[in-house]
């Protein structure tokens, strides 16, 4: 499958796994990496909090990128009413994996897409369930170090995979980005489309 753009494309997003889903697209895509403060007021709801934090970011780029289609994401967890984001240290990713534990929690991406007569945001939700877990495997992966860049304080894609009982719903969301929903968007709003096929 041969996809083409004839926009500049930016990430707005220092994340390697948000940058490896982009990639699938084969698509040229720049990173800019946005500044912004990911906290906001508890007034937003999960869904509302992800695409808001995922606008501020592509707005911020998007101010000195004109002509570009600027595209952010946030992702965040749900367990409950607590929404949990990146644990700040290895006690705070403790807390997190031990709610998680044993629940079903909700991982919820907002993606922003801004660019020329284009302002379009969106989020996808993904129910993750975990296995009971010991304190010993808490323990054990918190001091990996791996939960500290990570919503809810696990990757899926490294080790905290082996703690996922059953998921229902978009396994990319749950890594960072729901690239196939933001693929049907991005061709629908015609940012990508087929490459015509030339006969000799």
């Amino acid at each position: 499958m041969n996809l083409i753009t004839k926009d500049k494309i930016i990430l707005a997003s220092e994340s390697p796994r948000r940058k490896e889903l982009f990639s699938k697209l084969g698509v040229p895509f720049e990173i800019q990496p946005a500044g912004v403060d990911e906290k906001l007021d508890s007034i937003y709801g999960p869904e509302e909090f992800a695409i808001a934090i995922a606008d501020l970011k592509a707005n911020e780029i998007a101010q000195s990128n004109p002509g570009a289609i600027v595209i952010a994401a946030d992702t965040t967890v749900r367990i409950g009413q607590a929404l949990l984001t990146k644990p700040t240290n290895n006690a705070q990713a403790k807390k997190f994996i031990k709610l998680l534990s044993g629940n079903v929690h909700h991982v919820i991406t907002g993606v922003s897409i801004i660019g020329p007569d284009i302002n379009l945001a969106f989020s996808e939700t993904t129910s993750v369930k975990f296995y009971e877990l010991s304190d010993e495997e808490v323990n054990a992966y918190v001091e990996s170090g791996d939960p500290l860049d990570k919503a809810g304080g696990y990757g899926i894609q490294t080790m905290g995979g082996l703690f996922v009982e059953k998921i229902q719903g978009d396994y990319n969301n749950v890594v960072g980005l729901p690239i196939s929903r933001l693929y049907q968007t991005l061709l629908r709003l015609g940012v990508i489309e087929f490459a015509k096929e030339t006969t000799k």
